[in-house]
C-alpha cells in the first residue's frame, strides 16, 4: 500500500512512526551513552585514553562480579537545616538523608522528596581495601563537633566528623552551604587504600520518564552515561571533572578533585551503576545534592551544568534551553516563555516551511497531469518515472520540497521534548488558569485535546493527493493517535506543540490564499485571452 503514497504522505507516516518510536524507545530503553562533543571520534579516543591508564587497580578484585554495598541501619548523628533542605549525617559519617522543603518537589502523595535512597551506597561513605579495617570501620561510630546546624539564606557551616579505628583515625571535615553544595576533606592518620562512594541516584519513581543512572564528565567534553539495569563489567576514568548519579530532575554529584583521581564505575547487584573514587591520605573534593536547576548549578561552579544532559540531541537542546532561560528573564513565566520560544523557532524555520508548503501546493496543482503520465506509461516504470520527474521540473515542483522542512524540524522537536521533559525549573511552575504545573500532565486534558484538534484542522487545510480511501482514513486517525500520546506528557511540552500547530495553520492558510489568488488571476487571464481571440 505504501508504494501508492506520495513522497509527502510517506514522510508524514515516517514522522508519525519515528515520533512514536522515539518517545516509546527513549522511555523504555533510554540511550546508554552520549557525548556533548560533536566530534564523536575525538570523544571516543579521549575515553579510550582515560581507561587505558588507570593509576591503580580498583579495590574490588573480581571485575565480573557485581558489587554489593550493604546497607547498615544507623542513627542520625548531625542534622543540617537550610531553607531549601534538611540533611542528616548518620553515625557512620555518611549523608543518610536529604529532604527538599519546597512543596513543588513533593510527590503525588504530597510527601516531601527524599533524595537519598534507603538502600545502597551513600554519599561520603568510605570502604577500605583492608578487610579487617573495613570490618572495624563498619562497626565504629563517628563522633561530631555538633549535632545540629542551622544555615542562613547564604550561610555556611563546617562539620567535623571523627572515627577512631584500631590502626588509624579518620577525620571528615565538611563545610555545608545553603545552596546545597559542600566542600569536604578526608584525612587519614595513616596511609590506607580506600574508596569514596558517590551514592545512589534519587529515586522519585513517578518522575522517571527518561534515562536514570550515573554519569562521568571527563576529558575534552566527554559525557559517558551508565543507565540503570544496563551496566556491564568495570569502567575506569581519569581526568574527570564531574561525576553524577541522577534521575529526571535531581542528582548527587562530586567534583573538584585532582585530575589524577581514578574514578571507577561498576555494576551493583541490580546492574545499576556504582560510582566511587580512589581516595588519598588527604583528599579534598566538592559535592552537591539537589535539583538540576541550571542557574543554581552555574552559580555554584561552571562545571555543574554539564550534569544536565539531554541525550542524543544535547547539541541542539542545550542552546535551546539557554534561549528559554533568557525568555523567562523577560516574561517571568515559563508558560509564556515556551510560547515565545515557539514563535522564535517558527520565525527561524519560516523560509524552509514556506518552501515546503509551496512545493506541496504545486504538486497538488499538477497531480491530475502526473496521474495521466502514470497511466500512459504504467507498463514502463523507468519511462514513467522519467516523465514524472520531467513534469516536476517543468512546473518547478520539488517532490522533496515538503520533506526537507519536516526532516529538519524533527531534531528540533526532539530537542525541545528533552528540554521540557528534564527541566526541573518547570516543576510547580504555573502558566495560567487550569495549568498550575508545567512539569506534569494537564489534569483536565484540555491542552492535548486542543493540540489534537489543531492537528486535525491543519491536516484538513494541507494539500493532499490521496487516491486510496484507506490511506485517507489512516491519516485522519493520526491526530487522535498523537492526542493520546500527549495525554501523559508534561503540560509545557503539549503547550509548545499546540502553539506550533497554530502557527502552522496560519502559515498554511496564507500559502493557500496566495495560490488561490494566483489561480484566480490565471483564470481571468485565460478568459481575457479567449475573449480577445473571439474579437
Amino acid at each position: 500500500m505504501l508504494e501508492k503514497f506520495t513522497p509527502n504522505q510517506r514522510l508524514l507516516v515516517a514522522v508519525a512512526l519515528s515520533f512514536a518510536f522515539f518517545i516509546g524507545y527513549t522511555t523504555i530503553f533510554p540511550p546508554k551513552a552520549s557525548n556533548n562533543d560533536t566530534n564523536v571520534t575525538k570523544a571516543l579516543e579521549a575515553k579510550e585514553a582515560s581507561v587505558s591508564k588507570p593509576s591503580t587497580e580498583p579495590i574490588q578484585s573480581a571485575s565480573s562480579a557485581p558489587v554489593d554495598v550493604k546497607t547498615v541501619s544507623t542513627d542520625t548523628l548531625t542534622t543540617i537545616t537550610a531553607k531549601e533542605f534538611t540533611l542528616k549525617i548518620d553515625t557512620l559519617g555518611r549523608i543518610a538523608s536529604v529532604i527538599l522543603s519546597d512543596k513543588k518537589h513533593n510527590g503525588k502523595d504530597g510527601k516531601l522528596s527524599e533524595l537519598i535512597p534507603a538502600v545502597g551506597a551513600k554519599p561520603l561513605q568510605i570502604r577500605f581495601a583492608d578487610e579487617a579495617l573495613e570490618a572495624a570501620a563498619a562497626k565504629t561510630p563517628y563522633t561530631t563537633n555538633t549535632t545540629n546546624i542551622v544555615l542562613g539564606e547564604n550561610g555556611k557551616s563546617t562539620l567535623t566528623l571523627t572515627q577512631n579505628l584500631p590502626e588509624m583515625t579518620v577525620v571528615k571535615t565538611v563545610t555545608f552551604f545553603a545552596d546545597g553544595h559542600y566542600e569536604a576533606k578526608i584525612s587519614l592518620s595513616n596511609e590506607k587504600r580506600y574508596s569514596l562512594y558517590l551514592g545512589q541516584h534519587p529515586q522519585i519513581i513517578e518522575q522517571m520518564m527518561t534515562v536514570v543512572g550515573g554519569m562521568v564528565y571527563s576529558g575534552d567534553n566527554l559525557t559517558t552515561i551508565f543507565k540503570d539495569g544496563d551496566v556491564e563489567g568495570r569502567s575506569l576514568f581519569t581526568d574527570v571533572h564531574l561525576i553524577s548519579a541522577f534521575d529526571q530532575y535531581y542528582a548527587t554529584m562530586m567534583y573538584g578533585f585532582d585530575p589524577a583521581t581514578q574514578i571507577t564505575v561498576e555494576r551493583d547487584v541490580k546492574n545499576n551503576p556504582l560510582i566511587y573514587l580512589e581516595g588519598t591520605q588527604n583528599f579534598t573534593f566538592n559535592g552537591y545534592i539537589g535539583p538540576k536547576d541550571h542557574k543554581a548549578l552555574a552559580a555554584i561552579d561552571p562545571v555543574l551544568p554539564h550534569a544536565i544532559e539531554y541525550g542524543w540531541f544535547t547539541f541542539v537542546a542545550a542552546p535551546i534551553f539557554k534561549v528559554l532561560m533568557w525568555l523567562h528573564g523577560i516574561f517571568g513565566n515559563w508558560g509564556w516563555s515556551i510560547i515565545a520560544l515557539t514563535i522564535l523557532i517558527r520565525i527561524l524555520l519560516y523560509p524552509l516551511t514556506y518552501k515546503g508548503m509551496v512545493s506541496m501546493q504545486k504538486i497538488k496543482e499538477i497531480a491530475p497531469r502526473i496521474k495521466e503520465v502514470q497511466e500512459k506509461y504504467k507498463g514502463d516504470p523507468a519511462r514513467m518515472n522519467a516523465a514524472v520527474m520531467e513534469m516536476y521540473k517543468k512546473h518547478g515542483a520539488n517532490p522533496l520540497g515538503g520533506c526537507l522542512p519536516l526532516i529538519l524540524q524533527i531534531p528540533v522537536f526532539f530537542a525541545i521534548y528533552r528540554v521540557l521533559l528534564n527541566a526541573v525549573e518547570l516543576q510547580g511552575a504555573p502558566w495560567m488558569l487550569w495549568v498550575t504545573d508545567l512539569s506534569r500532565m494537564d489534569p483536565y486534558f484540555i491542552l492535548p485535546i486542543l493540540m489534537g484538534a489543531t492537528m486535525y484542522y491543519q491536516q484538513k487545510i494541507t494539500p493532499s493527493n490521496f487516491t486510496d480511501p484507506l490511506q485517507e482514513k489512516i491519516f485522519k486517525f493520526l491526530p487522535i493517535i498523537f492526542t493520546f500520546f500527549f495525554f501523559t506528557f508534561p503540560a509545557g511540552l503539549v503547550l509548545y506543540w499546540f502553539v506550533n500547530n497554530l502557527f502552522s495553520i496560519g502559515q498554511q492558510y496564507l500559502v493557500n490564499k496566495q495560490f488561490e489568488a494566483a489561480r484566480a488571476a490565471r483564470h481571468e487571464a485565460h478568459l481575457a485571452e479567449k475573449h480577445h481571440e473571439k474579437d
